[in-house]
């Protein structure tokens, strides 16, 4: 490891440098959001109701399945390259960042072979009109588990913009100008056309980002020997492939019960409410972007003083920007959901309830990274575990009922549940209090 990477790591957290970072991911994320709700909004027109719906369903499952395709390596990777950085192990440093990327890939090609038995075992029986889509969907899961793999590398080793641009900013930017041409050409993009184009970029992006990750470590760690600890690593690594999963469970139960229940229409409607609420947690993703790596070196030196200090002011940062969004969320619901189409206006109650859900989300800042940075993955599981099941089972029991508005109605119940009760649990085990108005806002030169 060069010198320059070393002295970083001995540094004291600066509340003023991560102010300038966050300033800077803000700008790479607000144009990948904006990118990606275009991309969404002309997927929407070009494909239709139907065909979009389709589309988002396989997506959805992709998303699903990468997550026991990654392990839990790519939280782990985060939290572990920050520890070895301060602990300043450069070959286990660069044996995670090698190993973990094996791992994946092997898990992934089974993951794949498994899921696609499985589709075409229900096809032979029950046939499915969208098979083709479906099983582009599951060979694009290699490919999300990699992605999800290289970008929280990069977030590990400071380098915010190789994280983000390659999978925030490019992908989506080449997949609205695939779209656009295949929908020129033909005045119709299908669902298939669609995933099949999304796959093949997504691959080109993975191979240019994969090339300048691994050049930018072995440059920073040269004549260092990798240490493959792989024990140590799936300890750490399996809870939180369980956590993460029971997560994306949470995220896309109610699109994916939706489409289940009711059909791929209602679902490609919902999905637009779904993916329109997600901004009032925009800036909470992008601090979190920052601020995570900050956790574990804090948590690590045991700066409980430092990290309780850190936490209030990024979640000053976080809520306030986030409770705009969501009131103009509200009032604009039915205006805002026209752009993707006049049919879309339909789902703006379920846009206002989930919006609601969000705003607790906001409130109660970065608990669930919290809880992973510090190594107490174990107790967020039961969390994560509890309310998977729970969101399940209320959308079971409301999407029969009130069809779209229960999905809205369970998923916002569960997003409140889970975010009050992982922050009890901060509380309890980290050891500082993640609620706004606790303890200083002062920005400081250094924590």
């Amino acid at each position: 490891m060069t010198q320059t990477s070393i002295s970083q790591t001995n540094e004291t957290v600066k509340l003023d440098v991560i102010a300038k970072n966050v300033r800077v991911a803000i700008f790479i994320q607000i144009a990948g959001v904006f990118l990606e709700y275009l991309l969404q909004v002309f997927l929407a027109r070009w494909m239709g109701k139907t065909e979009y719906g389709i589309y988002e369903y396989a997506v959805s499952l992709s998303l699903l399945l990468a997550i026991p395709a990654a392990l839990g390596l790519p939280s782990t990777a985060l939290r572990l390259i920050s520890e070895y950085r301060v602990q300043e192990k450069w070959g286990l440093l660069l044996g995670i960042v090698r190993g973990s990327w094996l791992l994946i890939a092997l898990a992934s090609a089974l993951v794949c072979l498994g899921g696609t038995a499985t589709i075409l075992v229900i096809n032979n029986y029950h046939k499915l009109p969208y098979t083709i889509t479906l099983l582009l969907g599951i060979w694009l899961v290699p490919l999300q588990a990699l992605a999800e793999l290289q970008l929280e590398t990069a977030r590990a080793v400071d380098n915010i913009g190789l994280a983000y641009i390659p999978s925030k900013v490019i992908l989506p930017a080449l997949v609205l100008l695939g779209g656009f041409f295949l929908w020129h050409q033909q005045h119709f993009l299908n669902s298939f056309w669609a995933m099949e184009m999304t796959v093949l970029i997504l691959l080109a992006v993975l191979l240019l980002q994969l090339w300048l990750l691994w050049k930018k470590v072995d440059e920073e760690v040269d004549f260092i020997t990798p240490v493959y600890n792989y024990r140590q690593w799936l300890e750490v690594a399996l809870p939180l492939m369980l956590q993460l999963g029971f997560y994306l469970i949470l995220d896309r139960t109610d699109i994916i019960m939706v489409g289940s229940l009711i059909g791929p229409d209602a679902a490609g409607i919902y999905n637009a409410a779904a993916k329109t609420s997600r901004w009032v947690i925009f800036v909470l993703q992008v601090v979190n972007t920052i601020a995570a790596p900050a956790f574990t070196i804090l948590y690590t030196k045991k700066d409980f003083k430092g990290l309780q200090k850190l936490v209030s002011t990024v979640n000053l940062w976080i809520f306030l920007p986030s409770l705009a969004i969501a009131l103009s969320l509200i009032i604009f619901a039915p205006a805002i959901l026209t752009f993707f189409g006049p049919e879309f206006v339909s789902a703006s109650l379920e846009l206002k309830i989930l919006v609601c859900g969000q705003i607790v989300n906001a409130l109660c800042g970065s608990v669930g990274y919290l809880m992973i940075m510090t190594g107490h993955q174990n107790q967020s599981f039961i969390v994560f575990a509890s309310s998977a099941l729970l969101n399940i089972i209320l959308n079971a029991i409301l999407i029969p009922l009130l069809g779209p508005l229960g999905a809205a109605i369970a998923t916002a119940t569960t997003a409140v549940l889970w975010n009050i009760w992982l922050s009890i649990l901060v509380i309890k085990y980290v050891g500082v209090n993640p609620f706004i108005f606790s303890g200083s806002f002062s920005l400081n030169k250094e924590i």
